[in-house]
């Protein structure tokens, strides 16, 4: 029974989930401005949280035939076939329908409504079709990947601010360079499967060059949190300072001898990265929120 509950449980990627929920947290932070609902923080998490999971079910659910066929994938649950494939459906249906029931109950209808869309296209057009069918599948993957930080900020603010859409840009370019050098540190067994992702049907300089690119494009954007006035100054140096890590580190790739040991650093240094932005833009807003009231 222990094995089956773990197996149900390793399916919905709860890393996968937790990553997420730290942007969730964040977004819902920043929006907030230091004036927490805790009950509707509670219920945002909780319903954003079960919609991932249900995206994640699906997303194995599609991929087990692929999964079994590389090193990093062919111990998944499904790929082993340790779930039924239907009951791995029901399941994933179980866990979007309450996710999406508690977004639209608890929270609100925009909420609700922008999980939907995130997860359309990412189970939908992004796993259903162009991860095995174009090279540039992480480009529409992206936007789903955006989708859990504008959800927490829409939470509190009920609309699409300015905001939502500077944390729409920062989390959708993010994703792209953290996604592609996952592609180029697991290359073999992107190639023994068959996905025809940009450094398997193009060239790793030319995924480099994407790479650099939207770390650039991703430190801009991250810098308009500061300049239209939702962060502080402690949130500019912290995050300044890590962006500027990875761009280093990204830059360094064009001389390095050793693309498997600097793509993994690279990945390393993404989580670092955007678990700091999430961190600090939840932290100095709330420090600055402070600060005002004092005043006052």
């Amino acid at each position: 029974m222990n094995h089956l509950i773990t197996r149900y449980i390793q399916v919905t990627k709860p890393g996968i989930i937790f990553g997420n929920l730290i942007s969730v947290i964040g977004g819902f932070l920043l929006a907030a401005q230091g004036d927490i609902n805790y009950k509707l923080f509670f219920f945002t998490v909780l319903g954003v949280g079960l919609v991932i999971a249900s995206s994640c079910v699906y997303n194995n659910y599609i991929d087990r035939d692929i999964d079994k066929k590389t090193t990093r994938t062919k111990n998944r649950v499904l790929a082993q076939g340790l779930i039924s494939a239907k009951f791995s459906l029901i399941y994933a249906t179980i866990l979007g329908i309450i996710g999406f029931a508690i977004l639209y109950i608890a929270v609100n209808f925009l909420a609700m409504l922008i999980a939907v869309i995130g997860m359309i296209i990412y189970v939908g057009v992004y796993s259903l079709y162009m991860k095995r069918n174009s090279p540039h599948s992480i480009l529409v993957g992206s936007l789903s990947g955006a989708a859990p930080p504008i959800i927490g900020y829409c939470a509190i603010s009920g609309q699409l601010q300015p905001g939502a859409l500077i944390l729409f840009m920062i989390f959708s370019l993010w994703q792209i360079p953290h996604s592609y050098a996952i592609t180029i540190y697991q290359l073999r067994d992107y190639q023994l499967a068959n996905i025809p992702i940009l450094p398997v049907v193009k060239s790793i300089i030319l995924t480099k060059n994407y790479i650099t690119l939207c770390i650039i494009l991703f430190i801009v954007a991250t810098l308009m949190l500061k300049i239209f006035g939702y962060t502080g100054y402690k949130y500019l140096v912290v995050v300044s300072t890590v962006n500027t890590w990875w761009l280093m580190t990204a830059i360094s790739g064009y001389w390095t001898k050793n693309n498997f040991i600097w793509a993994r650093k690279l990945f390393l240094i993404s989580i670092i990265v955007i678990t700091t932005l999430s961190i600090m833009m939840s932290i100095d807003v709330i420090e600055l929120n402070t600060k005002s009231l004092s005043i006052c």
